[in-house]
């Protein structure tokens, strides 16, 4: 039975106390947030959990064999190191850290330690992206040209970070699961209304090997919620809608270049193909719970988990670049520019 510790209890952290008191293969044995009236309502719900307010007592008394951390991100390196030097699995919400070089020193400690380092990238343990993942590697879609997503809302809006590093590192982990591959360079722009340097709407752009696309619009700022995910093939296109009832459409569209036999001018001409369309099965679970329950499994099986610390520095890299690009007007940004930066861990 694997002991779990909650740590933090703000926006987030109450629906992973919920998912881990439902799983039979651990126990959340305490909960820690500095705010007491938090840590009351967590006991009133879950009265066999023990409220701490000081996380260092948290991880140095014997209450825990793992810990999960959903404190504001710039907290997350300390806080995972700290845990992580005391032999404590690690589950950290996204993202992973603010650098590459946080990551990289979280990544290298637990492997020293033989601890589980595990990023809550939630939406790679959804039905409906495992469907577009078997989609692609089938090849019923083509070869993919393009992924693009948006992501929009009115609010919440935050101030510790912007929606670059709230909102888009769903998306940037969807892509670089579905494409299986890291982009080659990134390139942002955005702007920030509310807070100077905390930016409200940012638009990212990703360019891959083999002319490949990735497209993210984010925002707080948007009068309707969007959570839209399109695949373009060269043979069908698909998208993902998480706030529609069929989350993924296929649909039997697109263009065909002509095979040119001679010079006339209709060897010329596109083909537009517009071919009917379909929602495929999709045995829906609770994606958070899954992500919860794949935890507790990596730790008593031993297993790497998909959303480990590689994978999580992975979209910390590219989140890195976006923030480069974005201080420097759009200037595209290599993502190799980023792995020999060093990291304070004093």
């Amino acid at each position: 039975m694997i002991r779990v510790g909650i740590v933090g209890l703000g926006y987030w952290g109450p629906n992973l106390v919920r998912c881990f008191t439902d799983l039979e293969d651990c126990k959340v044995t305490s909960v820690c947030d500095q705010n007491c009236d938090q840590l009351l309502r967590m006991k009133d719900r879950f009265p066999s959990v023990y409220p701490i307010e000081n996380y260092d007592q948290l991880i140095e008394r014997d209450l825990v064999d793992a810990v999960v951390i959903a404190t504001p991100t710039e907290t997350h390196h300390e806080l995972a190191r700290k845990a992580l030097e005391r032999d404590l699995h690690v589950f950290v919400e996204k993202p992973l850290a603010k650098t590459v070089a946080e990551c990289r020193d979280l990544v290298d400690l637990a492997a020293h330690r033989n601890r589980c380092l595990f990023v809550g990238h939630v939406f790679l343990h959804s039905s409906p992206v495992l469907k577009l993942r078997e989609l692609i590697e089938s090849d019923e879609l083509g070869n993919i040209s393009y992924i693009s997503s948006r992501r929009l809302n009115l609010g919440p809006v935050r101030e510790d970070v912007s929606a670059l590093y709230d909102l888009a590192p769903h998306d940037i982990s969807m892509m670089l699961y579905l494409l299986d591959r890291k982009p080659m360079s990134v390139s942002c722009s955005g702007f920030d209304r509310l807070n100077p340097g905390i930016h409200d709407v940012c638009n990212l752009t990703m360019t891959f090997e083999g002319n490949q696309m990735g497209m993210i619009h984010v925002s707080w700022l948007d009068p309707r919620k969007e959570r839209v995910l399109t695949v373009v093939g060269d043979k069908k296109m698909a998208t993902y809608d998480d706030l529609e009832q069929e989350k993924i459409k296929v649909y039997d569209k697109g263009i065909d270049k002509p095979v040119k036999t001679s010079g006339d001018y209709a060897d010329f001409q596109l083909a537009y193909r517009h071919g009917g369309s379909y929602s495929p099965f999709i045995k829906e679970r609770e994606p958070l719970k899954a992500e919860c329950a794949e935890f507790i499994r990596c730790i008593t099986e031993g297993d790497v988990p998909l959303t480990d610390g590689v994978n999580g520095m992975d979209v910390v890299e590219v989140l890195e670049a976006a923030q480069r690009s974005l201080e420097s007007g759009g200037q595209p940004i290599l993502l190799d520019s980023l792995r020999d930066l060093p990291v304070d861990v004093a």
